[in-house]
């Protein structure tokens, strides 16, 4: 059983539906518990598409009033007119895209319908039940509480996983396998798609905000996450312990020390440049499991080149103080 919580989208959900309705009341306007219907469908998870949807139901309630007003009065006050015109209205609101505001609007009508009058009386009344309803959950929606400390806990979780799998790697290629069951490399992907999604809610929070510098960080990691995939079943075949792979674990052991937001990849890459000369300069391999072993550190430099390219690529992380 899931552990009883009010959020915060719930709590503003309540207290705009209870203002809105207070208001149209106030107001001694018919149907005034239809305001606070209008309040709960326009409250989202962002700004922007709390806004989106607002904008698509009071043109599309508007709209309504229209149809109604033609169909009603041409045809009469009767369940089939209100087929016929549900029949034309909704693909009107597919074609101008503003589909969300279908079941408002269909409130609407029904006001219209049970009144069994068309008059201004009547559309000023349904406008000014639209527009309290959708004001109160634009107000409301203003307020979107930071998520700042929860992708700063995402970053720390995926750097600590990366930690740990390149202190795998390096161990394993001291002294061979320990057991390692691997279990960072799908629990850091489902972190990473996690953070990217509120990364992204965050950039629809913000009017003036196109783009959120931990999104592109989780991008990166999630681009690294996969070649750290592809150098796993590399490391699982070098059986055959040569210097070469003490080096490589000593250069890991230092990777594994620098990941962070920062961005140092270059002094790494630098470092690969100069593991590679090294490697030029010694002696052939005597036997084959050596050259084998050693094509295979080679392969493994190489996926690590790719990882710190990504890296290298990367502005860095701009937070706030």
């Amino acid at each position: 059983m899931r552990k009883f919580k009010i959020g915060y989208r719930t709590a503003k959900t309540a207290l705009g539906t209870g203002i809105a309705i207070s208001i149209a009341q106030l107001l001694n306007l018919d149907f005034y518990a239809s305001a606070g219907i209008i309040a709960i469908l326009c409250i989202q998870n962002t700004v922007r598409k709390s806004w989106k949807v607002a904008t698509a139901r009071f043109i599309a309630c508007s709209l309504s009033l229209l149809f109604g007003f033609v169909f009603f009065e041409l045809l009469g006050y009767n369940p089939v007119s209100i087929a016929l015109l549900l029949l034309f209205f909704i693909p009107v609101t597919v074609m101008l895209r503003i589909t969300e505001g279908i079941a408002t609007s269909s409130v609407i009508l029904l006001h219209v319908y049970s009144v069994e009058s068309y008059s201004i009386g009547l559309v000023v009344n349904e406008l000014s039940i639209i527009s309290i309803g959708i004001g109160v959950a634009l107000i409301l929606n203003t307020y979107m509480p930071s998520v700042e400390k929860e992708l700063k806990n995402y970053q720390l979780q995926v750097e600590e996983n990366f930690h740990k799998v390149f202190s795998e790697i390096a161990y394993f290629l001291r002294h061979g396998d320990r057991g390692w069951s691997g279990e960072e490399i799908p629990e850091t992907n489902k972190i990473l798609k996690e953070a990217k999604s509120l990364a992204f809610r965050d950039v629809e929070n913000h009017f003036r905000r196109e783009e959120n510098h931990y999104y592109f960080y989780f991008k990166m990691r999630e681009k690294q996450l996969d070649v750290m995939e592809r150098m796993l079943p590399i490391v699982a075949t070098i059986e055959h312990n040569v210097e070469q792979a003490n080096m490589v674990a000593d250069f890991i052991e230092d990777l594994e020390h620098a990941i962070h937001a920062g961005n140092t990849a270059y002094l790494f890459l630098q470092r690969l440049r100069e593991m590679h000369d090294a490697f030029q300069e010694m002696p052939l391999p005597q036997s084959r499991e050596e050259f084998e072993t050693r094509a295979a550190l080679r392969h493994l430099l190489k996926e690590f080149e790719q990882y710190l390219i990504l890296k290298s690529d990367f502005i860095g992380l701009k937070t706030k103080k």
